[in-house]
């Protein structure tokens, strides 16, 4: 039997100035390169904004509530997802990734493999960096175009969300909002 779930923190609306470094973001890469994704693709690209440049830039393509959020967080991370991810299939899947590059190759292959499994990614990015004792802030209020231009120009990496990082500010937590039950979110078939 299992024990009860504690849920990590509540819902963040602030951050406190504690640094999320290169070494913890290394961790946290480790844990999240370890989740499955469809045929070992490993679409997911991410890219750590830190510096007050990058957050001004991303702030300024988000939403109005977005804003202050990535402003105030020690890092906000884009997760894009690489539309090429034929071209690296023989890395992360030696024994046949040569073969099933013309298969992902194909646009809609690329698009819905890419979205779907970053999404699968990021996923593992929150549960991780949640391990390793970080709170997050996804979040999807932005312009999209204006983040892949900013971000990933030159690229065929398209963004799918972002997410803040570092260690939130108990003071400004706020309780977990309810969550559908089990018998409203599923059924059994």
């Amino acid at each position: 039997m299992f024990g009860p779930i504690v849920p990590r923190g509540a819902h963040l609306n602030g951050w406190t100035d504690r640094a999320v470094d290169d070494e913890l973001l290394s961790h946290l890469y480790e844990l999240v390169k370890l989740g499955p994704t469809s045929a070992n693709t490993c679409p997911a690209r991410f890219v750590w904004v830190r510096s007050r440049d990058g957050k001004t830039k991303l702030s300024n393509l988000s939403s109005e509530n977005n804003k202050p959020k990535i402003l105030a967080a020690p890092c906000t991370v884009i997760v894009g997802y690489d539309l090429d991810l034929a071209d690296r299939l023989p890395q992360p899947f030696p024994a046949r990734g040569e073969m099933l590059k013309a298969t992902f190759k194909e646009p809609r292959m690329a698009d819905a493999t890419g979205f779907r499994n970053s999404s699968l990614q990021g996923a593992y990015l929150i549960l991780a960096a949640r391990a390793l004792g970080l709170d997050c802030g996804p979040m999807s209020g932005f312009d999209n175009a204006g983040v892949d231009r900013e971000f990933f120009s030159g690229t065929n990496i398209k963004s799918n969300f972002i997410c803040s990082l570092g260690h939130g500010d108990h003071a400004s937590l706020f309780p977990r909002l309810p969550r559908l039950s089990l018998e409203e979110a599923g059924r059994f078939a």
